[in-house]
């Protein structure tokens, strides 16, 4: 049995392989040291041996609440990710199978490869709509691209869409994914509508560098981007510095930033209800914007979520909360699940990326419903 985890986003570290019931592994940590809990690895020559993968420091995760009734995701192709027989004791997380090949690919969520973001990038500017640039080069050398999508006009709301500031939280990119593909589908009568009223400037991937590593939570620097939206550096997040300066020169009326939550087995929004200049037409956009999605798609629902900030006590450096308030405008968190959704359960896959994708297309219902209040 080899396993091997030296690929694009792999994370693994091998302790021993000897005994198939006992394969011993650890989880590498972000740089930085403050996080982790990201894996991906690849198991070869353990066709039809049963198989127990016991990740050791499972309990020494961030989160790691995120793998009570959680199950992996395995592959054998890198295409169709299904999930597997997982155990976690709070220390030690096991994974059981017996593999059908001669390799199979085990995961904490579907990947999505830079090679394929790469790929969404070259497929959407095939649109005459579409342009894109190359806002920094990360510190491990990636471009960090903004898409924008229709002609900017005095007339028109600019909308933000940004995602994978963590880039352990693939389902976020393929929640673009499936945003995209509708927002620029010509058959769909609110896409061309939407467009006619508004211009999209979309970060797919916010941390290209982290999604490369591996890494849970952090970029190539050790630093969490989605708490830098107060004090952004060009040395240390830069692209949270260069997303910054192109909202103040581009214009926000709305922003939406994507993410995944290891422990909570919902697809949830959060607000910005604890900053300072909250108000009650702030409220009506946000009570609007999930009601809509809530009704659009069942998968999506709004009674369970992070608890809601008293006033004047919200975290500033978040991207939510510092761009409702320093941009006067609606900014929600949309949260997904690591797990399975509670009410509406796939146990064979799981929450998915195409769960994930058909979220990413509902989300553009409750856009142009609440586009009226912004």
């Amino acid at each position: 049995m080899i396993i091997n985890a030296q690929f694009d986003a792999g994370n693994i570290e091998c302790l021993q392989t000897s005994d198939p019931s006992d394969v011993q592994l650890r989880i590498r940590n972000d740089v930085g040291d403050e996080h982790k809990q990201w894996f991906y690895f690849q198991v070869s020559g353990a066709r039809g041996v049963a198989s127990r993968f016991n990740i050791v420091n499972a309990g020494e995760v961030s989160y790691p609440d995120g793998f009570v009734n959680y199950q992996a995701v395995a592959s054998y192709d890198r295409q169709q990710w299904f999930r597997v027989p997982t155990e976690f004791d709070g220390k030690t997380l096991s994974i059981n199978h017996t593999p059908e090949t001669d390799s199979v690919y085990y995961a904490y969520f579907a990947p999505y490869s830079f090679e394929r973001h790469q790929q969404l990038i070259g497929a959407v500017l095939e649109d005459d709509r579409v342009s894109s640039e190359t806002l920094c080069t990360t510190p491990d050398g990636y471009p960090l691209t903004l898409l924008t999508i229709g002609e900017p006009a005095a007339d028109k709301k600019n909308l933000w869409v940004i995602g994978r500031q963590h880039p352990g939280e693939t389902m976020a990119e393929w929640w673009m994914e499936g945003f995209l593909e509708r927002l620029l589908d010509d058959n769909d009568s609110l896409s061309r509508a939407i467009l006619d009223h508004c211009v999209f400037y979309v970060v797919p991937n916010m941390n290209p560098d982290g999604s490369v590593r591996g890494h849970l939570r952090c970029n190539a620097k050790g630093k969490n981007l989605n708490r830098a939206w107060q004090s952004p550096t060009i040395e240390l997040t830069p692209e949270v510095y260069y997303v910054r300066e192109a909202m103040e020169q581009k214009g926000i009326d709305f922003c939406l930033d994507v993410h995944g939550d290891e422990a909570l087995p919902y697809n949830f929004i959060a607000g910005a209800e604890g900053i300072p200049r909250w108000n009650d037409h702030m409220a009506l956009q946000l009570d609007t914007y999930k009601s809509v999605l809530s009704t659009v798609c069942p998968d999506f629902q709004t009674e369970h979520g992070y608890p809601v900030s008293a006033p004047g006590t919200a975290n500033m450096t978040l991207s939510t909360t510092f761009i409702a308030e320093h941009f006067n405008c609606l900014a929600m968190t949309l949260e997904m699940p690591f797990k399975d959704t509670t009410e509406r359960p796939m146990p064979e896959t799981g929450w998915s990326p195409e769960r994930s994708m058909r979220l990413g297309a509902a989300n553009l219902d409750a856009m142009w419903q609440t586009l009226p209040l912004l």
